[in-house]
C-alpha cells in the first residue's frame, strides 16, 4: 500500500440474487485526518457475516441498505493511530463498525476496547465477539434451555452455529447440528462433543432429525431456514422454543420462501417461535462476554476461524457464504 492512501471496498452494484465479484469494486482515497473527539484507527481484522448480504439488498429488510458507491458495512478489529478522545489512546485495540477498509476515521460510540489477555485479537470478532453473543444470547434469553432438552442448530459449524451447541452442552442439553460436509460432521462430533451430526446434503434429513432427535426437537437455533426449517418443525416437542436467528439460503432469492405450512404444528405443539436481533440485547453483552471468556479459558469453548489473507480479496471471500464452502468464523487479514 502506498504512504497516504487508504484502500476501501465499495459496493458497485446491487445484487440481484447470487451476489457477484462485479458487485464490489476497489477505490482508493486519502488516509482520512480525526477530528475533535474521534479516531483514526487501521483495520486489522475484517469480519465477515452472512448478515452483510441483507444489508446489500434494496428495501432495508434488516437495516438501512448501504447506498451504492459507499463502503461495504462491516465490524472490524482495529488499532487506535492517533486519539482525540479521552477514553482511548494510541496503540489500543478496538472492535468496531469501520467497514471494508484500511483506516477510519470514528468516534467513540458503539466503541468496544479490547483486552488481549482473553484470547487472540481475532477472537474479539468471533467467538468473543458478535457471532459468540448471537448464539450464547439467542440461546439462552430466546431458546431457553433446560438440562436434558435436545436443541438442534442448523449451520452448524459455523461462527454462530458451533458455539450454540457448544453452549446447549454447557447447559446440560444434547446438541444435534446440521452441516453440508463430512469434514463438518467429523469436526462437530469429534471435537466440539455434539452427540450427533446430520449432513443435510447427503442424508434424508428427516429420517435423520427421528433418529437423532426420538423424544422430538425441545429448541431449535435456525441459521438457515428452507428446507432445513421444513424437516425441522414437524418434529418438534410439546412446548418447543423456536429461535429465528438468519435464513441464509433464502437471503439470494428473489421469492424467499415461507413455513405458512409448519403453523399448524406450532398450534398443535404450543411452540414459541422468536425472531433474534443480536443488536436488541445490548445490555447483555457484559454477562455473555464474560462467560464465553471463562469458558473458553477454561477449554470447554472452542472455535474454527477461516481466515482469507487481504482486504482486496475480502468479496471473493464473502461470496463463498452462499455456497456452503466457509468453515469455521470467516475473517480477512488486513494488517499484521
Amino acid at each position: 500500500m502506498a504512504a497516504g492512501v487508504n484502500r476501501q471496498i465499495i459496493l458497485a452494484a446491487r445484487p440481484e440474487g447470487n451476489p457477484r465479484q462485479s458487485d464490489f469494486a476497489l477505490r482508493e482515497s486519502a488516509i482520512p485526518e480525526p477530528g475533535a473527539g474521534q479516531l483514526l484507527v487501521r483495520t486489522l481484522w475484517l469480519s465477515l457475516d452472512p448478515y452483510m448480504r441483507l444489508r446489500i439488498a434494496e428495501g432495508g429488510q434488516y437495516y438501512p441498505p448501504v447506498p451504492l458507491g459507499d463502503v461495504m458495512i462491516g465490524g472490524g478489529l482495529s488499532r487506535v493511530v492517533t486519539s482525540n478522545h479521552a477514553g482511548f489512546a494510541a496503540g489500543d485495540c478496538i472492535e468496531a463498525y469501520t467497514g471494508w477498509q484500511d483506516y477510519a476515521v470514528i468516534g467513540g460510540a458503539g466503541v468496544r476496547k479490547i483486552d488481549p489477555a482473553l484470547g487472540p485479537l481475532s477472537t474479539a470478532l468471533g467467538v468473543l465477539g458478535m457471532p459468540g453473543l448471537t448464539a450464547y444470547l439467542g440461546l439462552i434469553d430466546v431458546g431457553r434451555p433446560e438440562p436434558g432438552d435436545t436443541v438442534v442448530v442448523s449451520a452448524a459449524a459455523g461462527a454462530v452455529g458451533a458455539v450454540v451447541g457448544q453452549v446447549a452442552r454447557i447447559a446440560g442439553c444434547r446438541a444435534v447440528g446440521l452441516a453440508g460436509s463430512a469434514r463438518k460432521i467429523a469436526y462437530l462430533r469429534d471435537e466440539l462433543g455434539f452427540d450427533a451430526a446430520i449432513n443435510y446434503k447427503t442424508q434424508e434429513i428427516g429420517a435423520a432429525l427421528d433418529a437423532a432427535c426420538p423424544g422430538g426437537i425441545n429448541v431449535y437455533f435456525e441459521n438457515v431456514g428452507g428446507a432445513v426449517a421444513e424437516a425441522v418443525y414437524p418434529r418438534l416437542a410439546k412446548r418447543a422454543r423456536v429461535v429465528i436467528c438468519g435464513g441464509v439460503s433464502q437471503y439470494n432469492l428473489v421469492a424467499p420462501q415461507t413455513t405458512v405450512s409448519n403453523l399448524q404444528n406450532i398450534l398443535f405443539t404450543e411452540a414459541r417461535v422468536g425472531g433474534f436481533n443480536i443488536f436488541s440485547y445490548e445490555a447483555r453483552y457484559e454477562d455473555g462476554l464474560g462467560r464465553l471468556a471463562r469458558w473458553l479459558a477454561e477449554g470447554r469453548l472452542k472455535y474454527k476461524e477461516d481466515v482469507v489473507d487481504g482486504l482486496e480479496n475480502a468479496a471473493t471471500a464473502f461470496l463463498r457464504f452462499f455456497d456452503g464452502e466457509t468453515f469455521g468464523k470467516l475473517l480477512v487479514r488486513v494488517a499484521e
